[in-house]
């Protein structure tokens, strides 16, 4: 049975929201075991499943947490659950809590995949094809070209496990020139091209990656996020701007209940909560980060995606795919 922690403080609408989530996600999947961790007065007047246990411990992460405190923290809610891991008693943790804190206790507490230099925060991002997978999207700021050439090794084992059977792979950049680009970026290139031969497509820039040019960016986390939050800002953008259109008159309005079931399919196709959350990869084990605001669907569908790393072997995966990578340069291929 897939043993999963929840952090049930995580998250600016936790713990309601969190126990919501988690509790329907037990409730319709009896293959899987929910490790509930949180403080005593999280777990009154709720009814829990057969298939949930509880963990209570005193102390849980606030969202403006600085990484070094979370390590600090040791019977936080992040950290303990984080330490189920480590200890084999869960196969994978699900927290809406802070970013970077739960980055520190994925890298120190559940302990980084031998050989990598540094885990990452991949995200699915929706595309005219489906969807991509980016990475980093903001865990590691200022890395070497070695790292980001890590980062496509582990987002492509990512992308297989979300059902992309030979993913693509583009390299972020200011151009699509091989040239392009600081020493670290042309380092990266040379690297990649190296690693993945065909698959590997090149520089991609950021007017590329909603097309769907490749299934997998790579990037330093200070330009994945900029592009991530770009990408969102103008999806609200747009958002906002088609209600403001349909308010203005009769036709408008008319206009926008013909087109009621396109724009219902849109929403759901970009809203994050139906992603529900992401990986980070690199660790041994399952580590899911949902968003901050993370309400009972997103919390739910984080779930799956954690149930689904599992499942499917990431971490394992990772590690074989860093082992071919070796053995490849070894014998000078």
């Amino acid at each position: 049975m897939i043993k999963l922690a929840v952090d049930v403080m995580g998250g600016d609408k936790a713990p309601a929201e969190i126990l919501a989530g988690a509790v329907t996600f037990a409730r319709n999947n009896k293959d899987t075991k929910l490790i509930l961790v949180g403080i005593d007065e999280a777990f009154k007047d709720i009814e829990i499943p057969e298939n949930c246990s509880v963990v209570r411990t005193e102390d849980y992460l606030p969202m403006d947490v600085k990484p070094t405190e979370a390590l600090r923290r040791k019977k936080s809610t992040m950290y303990t659950s984080c330490r189920l891991v480590k200890d084999k008693e869960a196969d994978g943790v699900v927290s809406a809590g802070n970013t970077g804190a739960l980055l520190s206790c994925a890298t120190f507490v559940v302990g980084r995949i031998k050989g990598i230099e540094r885990p990452t925060l991949a995200v699915p991002i929706p595309t005219e094809k489906g969807f991509s997978i980016l990475a980093d999207a903001g865990a590691n700021i200022d890395v070497k070209s070695s790292v980001i050439a890590q980062f496509g090794i582990m987002a492509v084992e990512y992308a297989k496990v979300m059902g992309i059977e030979n993913p693509t792979v583009g390299l972020l950049n200011v151009g699509t020139e091989q040239n392009k680009g600081t020493q670290r970026e042309k380092g990266a290139f040379t690297l990649l091209e190296n690693i993945f031969k065909e698959q590997f497509l090149g520089n991609i820039e950021g007017n590329d990656i909603n097309k769907g040019v490749v299934d997998v960016i790579v990037s330093d986390g200070f330009a994945g996020n900029v592009a991530m939050k770009t990408m969102e800002g103008v999806a609200k953008l747009i958002s906002n701007m088609i209600k403001s259109e349909a308010k203005k008159n009769i036709l408008g309005a008319i206009g926008a209940l013909l087109m009621y079931k396109t724009f219902r399919n849109l929403k759901k196709k970009i809203d994050p909560r139906m992603y529900g959350g992401t990986f980070f990869i690199g660790v041994n084990g399952v580590v899911v980060k949902a968003h901050g605001n993370s309400d009972r669907i997103a919390i739910y569908n984080a779930l799956k995606v954690a149930k689904n790393g599992v499942k499917n072997r990431l971490p394992e995966k990772i590690k074989e795919a860093l082992e071919n990578v070796r053995n490849s340069r070894d014998s000078g291929d």
